[in-house]
C-alpha cells in the first residue's frame, strides 16, 4: 500500500517534528547531512549575480548554505509549506550576521513566483514529501532560468553489499525507534522516512523524471556510498 502523502498529513506530521527537526537530522545521519549540502554547494557552483530558489526548505539549511556559497551576493529564497520550519528558520537567519535569506510560505506544486527566475532551484530531502512528485519538478523547472539548474538532494538506497543490507537494518529497524524515542508524533514521522525513501524514484528514475519535467539534461552523484544522491538538471 502507498503511503499517505497528503498535503494536510505531512504539513502537520511536519509542524510536529519541527522543534525536534534539526538535532534530529544531525543525530540520525551523523551530523554526514551538513556535508552532503555543502557538497551540494561545491558540484553545483552558483553565480553571484542571479537569485536563487530553495524549496521544501524546511528550517533553512540549505539555502544558507547557497548564501554561504555565493559570497552573500545574491537573494535567496527558502520556500516550505509548513508554517512551523519556516519560524525556526527565521530564528536561525536572525541568529547570522550577515544571512538575508527570505523564508516564504509555499507549496512545491504551485510556487508563486514568475517564470524563469532563479539561477538555481533546489528541494533538499524534501522532493520525496510532495505528493505530486512530477508536478514538484515542473515548477521547479518553470522557475529556473535557462541555462539554470534544478538541483535535487535526497537519500537513496545504497547499491553495493555489504552497504545496502547495513543501510537497510539501520533505516527500518533503528532509525524508526529512535526518531520516535525523541520525537514524539502522532504520525510516527520516523517510520514514514525510511517508507518515503523506499517508494521514491532514485537514480536513472529520477533523471527520467527531471528529463519529463522540461529539463534539458540531468545526472545524478551518489554520496557517502549512496546514503544520499544529488541529482543536477540543467534547463
Amino acid at each position: 500500500m502507498a503511503i499517505d502523502k497528503s498535503n494536510e498529513r505531512v504539513r502537520q506530521m511536519f509542524g510536529e517534528i519541527a522543534p525536534h527537526y534539526d538535532r534530529m537530522n544531525r543525530v540520525l545521519s551523523m551530523n554526514t547531512d551538513v556535508y552532503w549540502r555543502w557538497r551540494t554547494t561545491r558540484i553545483v557552483r552558483p553565480n553571484r549575480r542571479d537569485p536563487i530558489l530553495d524549496c521544501c526548505s524546511g528550517t533553512g539549511d540549505l539555502a544558507f548554505a547557497w548564501e554561504k556559497a555565493s559570497g552573500y551576493s545574491v537573494p535567496v529564497i527558502a520556500a516550505d509549506f509548513c508554517p512551523e520550519m519556516l519560524e525556526l528558520g527565521v530564528v536561525k537567519r536572525d541568529r547570522r550576521k550577515k544571512s538575508r535569506v527570505q523564508f516564504v510560505t509555499a507549496d512545491t506544486q504551485q510556487l508563486p513566483f514568475s517564470d524563469s527566475q532563479f539561477q538555481i532551484v533546489s528541494a533538499a530531502f524534501g522532493l520525496r514529501n510532495v505528493a505530486d512528485t512530477d508536478r514538484g519538478l515542473q515548477e521547479m523547472a518553470r522557475v529556473c532560468k535557462p541555462g539554470g539548474k534544478v538541483v535535487v538532494l535526497e537519500f537513496s538506497t545504497p547499491r553495493r553489499q555489504p552497504i545496502k543490507a547495513c543501510y537497510q537494518w539501520y533505516f527500518k529497524n533503528v532509525l524508526p525507534r529512535i526518531g520516535q524515542t525523541f520525537a514524539r508524533n502522532r504520525f510516527d514521522a520516523y517510520q514514514y522516512l525510511p517508507d518515503s525513501v523506499s517508494e521514491f524514484p532514485a537514480y536513472e528514475l529520477l533523471t527520467q523524471r527531471m528529463l519529463a519535467a522540461g529539463l534539458q539534461s540531468a545526472n545524478f552523484y551518489p554520496l557517502t556510498f549512496g546514503i544520499a544522491t544529488l541529482y543536477v538538471g540543467v534547463k
